[in-house]
């Protein structure tokens, strides 16, 4: 029963953390045609504009670092190609947050041997030559990858986090004083992995899907495509994937169900898009 009491303590605990860093209920997007709806937590102490601030100049970096390095945009025909879909996608974020469209965005690619992608609070987007070259993604694939990036800044998914962090972080100081002991600051650290941190991470995942999925098939994109591109990354990873339960990130199978059922949402949208 002592593990009950304390997760009760916790969540008490959790609570006043978020109430104390200032946390309140807002919805950064619209439902779009998936109906998105959750109510998100963002603490006032991390405004939207800061973010994408600091977002700017470490984006800058990275591109500054990747050009002495002669790593950047070195494939004409890839840049070509993730800067084509990736404004097609672009194009179409006013479905879910109009003020987007006036974001400024920017797309490179960086010769990384990794497969990876990812977009920064703001719209700044980058694509590793690791993922073109290894996944070897058909087009709606890589709308299907780039849309989720994308998504994750439309939901502004850093600045929750960040919340979450600041929330953790003062209700392990509460559950310190309350306990006094330091021992459960450690046990408050891994509950906070368990129970706060990965959980809505799994969240911030499945909403990138669901919203990457409506944006490639607004875009002209099958979204089907995303079930394969994921099937394709499964089987990259194959041997190396955590359980779903250690991970911050859906399993294959989960995922695959998941996107199954929003392909099929937005099937709509991609007929009447796909229309000559």
């Amino acid at each position: 029963m002592r593990p009950i009491r304390l997760s009760a303590r916790w969540a008490a605990s959790a609570t006043l953390a978020l109430l104390a860093v200032g946390c309140s209920g807002v919805s950064t997007t619209q439902p779009g045609a998936i109906g998105l709806d959750r109510t998100q937590y963002m603490s006032g102490l991390v405004s939207e504009s800061a973010l994408e601030q600091e977002a700017g100049q470490q984006y800058s970096q990275l591109i500054a670092q990747a050009k002495a390095k002669g790593a950047l945009d070195r494939n004409a025909a890839q840049v070509q190609r993730v800067s084509a879909i990736s404004q097609k996608l672009i194009a179409q974020v006013g479905a879910f947050r109009p003020d987007a469209l006036k974001w400024k965005w920017e797309v490179h690619v960086l010769t990384v041997d990794e497969i990876n992608a990812w977009c920064m609070p703001g719209g700044k987007i980058a694509v590793y030559t690791g993922l073109l070259n290894r996944i070897k993604p058909t087009d709606g694939e890589l709308a299907a990858v780039i849309g989720h990036e994308i998504s994750h800044a439309l939901r502004e998914h850093a600045r929750e986090r960040v919340s979450q962090q600041m929330a953790a972080n003062l209700g392990l100081s509460v559950l310190a004083i309350a306990t006094g002991s330091d021992a459960a600051a450690d046990l408050g650290g891994q509950l906070t992995n368990v129970m706060f941190v990965l959980p809505n991470s799994r969240t911030h995942e499945a909403e990138a899907d669901r919203m990457g999925v409506e944006l490639a098939a607004r875009a002209g994109y099958d979204p089907r495509a995303a079930i394969t591109l994921w099937q394709k990354m499964a089987k990259a990873s194959s041997g190396s994937a955590p359980p779903e339960f250690l991970s911050t990130h859906p399993s294959a199978a989960s995922r695959s169900a998941n996107l199954e059922k929003a392909a099929e949402q937005v099937m709509p949208l991609y007929r009447k898009a796909a229309k000559p």
